[in-house]
């Protein structure tokens, strides 16, 4: 089988690792594998795991853009691919434009995966247009159904994203030569309760109630220490001054530590005590807090989007209603006195997410065509 899969960039973020994992996958089970983008530093990788890279400016929201239809209906009637997954809404609309005006017995199957909870509109319903399409978990299928309700249900599949148990083996713990380094850096942590709060630092991601609630249990007497684990997006500049502004105003300068963005996330998850996600905006599917779970590391995390699904499965006693910063700190107080202890399943497996994927390509690759 050979799979061509499309999205802007291959740089940082959920959905170009999960392009990556895929491309590797398919690679080792004997098949091909296509991607194409503008590029980006992820490319080196992909390729050194035997996928092919195409790169085609398919990223910029321009007139011009619409001149690569033209390029990609070439290109497949060339590779003659069986399967096109459609991974994000501009090139899903120039592939789909390519695609439409192909020989409907011999074009490609088309699969599109909806990564998020996009803005409601014509544009965004382009990730619905795949004959098979992937939500990548209950909540994202739900926003489907609600928002784009001639979607027949039958088309839609959740296949959740998963983390891989030999990356992120339950019970991990650092070697000794990064405690060293660590413990050196931020020598502030030293017998403090440790809460950590990763994910860049924007508004939707809930740094203003972790600031809130941290200084809630300051209040209480408890030794916590907060780590916010995250860059600031360029453009947002305004907002990290907000936040610095909002950890000074909280007395909180000892207290909380901005770390900035890391390689080695896994890493300060394990010697953190606490994993929180505070987002006001509910997540896809929030892989960090299942990375976070997957090597035991206890998560407390608004009740709603993907994380919610992950706390369902794997530790319920985290869930908090979301903005209840009350609720929140009576919570990490209770697990100050007693950690709790997070289930070990594999049902969010990177394995078991692959060999979704592989099904639903197989299963549509098998399909009667809609002529």
């Amino acid at each position: 089988m050979k799979v061509i899969q499309i999205l802007p960039e291959l740089n940082s973020g959920g959905v170009e690792r999960g392009t990556l994992e895929v491309g590797k996958y398919l690679v080792e089970n004997g098949h091909e594998s296509i991607v194409i983008s503008n590029g980006g530093r992820q490319v080196e990788s992909l390729e050194a795991e035997g996928s092919r890279h195409i790169t085609l400016p398919v990223h910029k929201k321009r007139l011009s853009s619409l001149k690569q239809v033209k390029v990609l209906r070439k290109l497949f009637e060339q590779e003659q691919p069986d399967i096109l997954h459609l991974r994000s809404r501009l090139p899903a609309w120039l592939a789909w434009l390519a695609w439409r005006k192909m020989d409907p017995q011999t074009r490609p199957r088309l699969i599109t995966t909806v990564h998020g909870f996009y803005s409601v509109n014509l544009y965004s319903k382009i990730m619905t247009r795949g004959e098979r399409v992937i939500c990548v978990s209950n909540s994202v299928k739900d926003y489907v159904r609600h928002n784009y309700p001639d979607v027949p249900a039958e088309k839609l599949t959740v296949i959740h994203r998963g983390v891989s148990p030999e990356q992120f083996p339950y019970g991990f713990q650092p070697d000794a030569k990064w405690l060293t380094e660590w413990q050196q850096k931020y020598p502030q942590l030293k017998d403090k309760y440790v809460i950590t709060l990763p994910g860049r630092i924007t508004r939707w991601k809930g740094p203003l109630d972790f600031i809130e609630v941290l200084a809630a249990l300051k209040a209480k007497g408890i030794p916590a220490h907060g780590l916010l684990v995250g860059e600031p997006h360029p453009k947002k500049m305004d907002f990290f001054e907000e936040v610095k502004a909002a950890i000074k105003a909280a007395d909180l300068d000892r207290d909380i530590t901005l770390v900035g963005h890391r390689s080695d996330l896994r890493e300060i998850m394990a010697v953190s005590d606490v994993v929180v996600s505070c987002s006001t905006d509910p997540e896809a599917f929030g892989r960090v807090t299942l990375e976070a779970l997957s090597i035991g590391k206890p998560v407390a995390g608004y009740d709603h989007g993907g994380v919610a699904e992950q706390l369902d499965a794997l530790l319920p006693a985290g869930k908090i209603n979301l903005g209840d910063h009350s609720a929140m700190v009576n919570l990490l107080s209770t697990w100050h006195a007693a950690p709790p202890s997070v289930t070990q399943r594999q049902e969010f497996s990177l394995q078991s997410m692959l060999n979704a994927v592989m099904t639903s390509y197989t299963e549509l690759n098998k399909a009667p065509r809609e002529l």
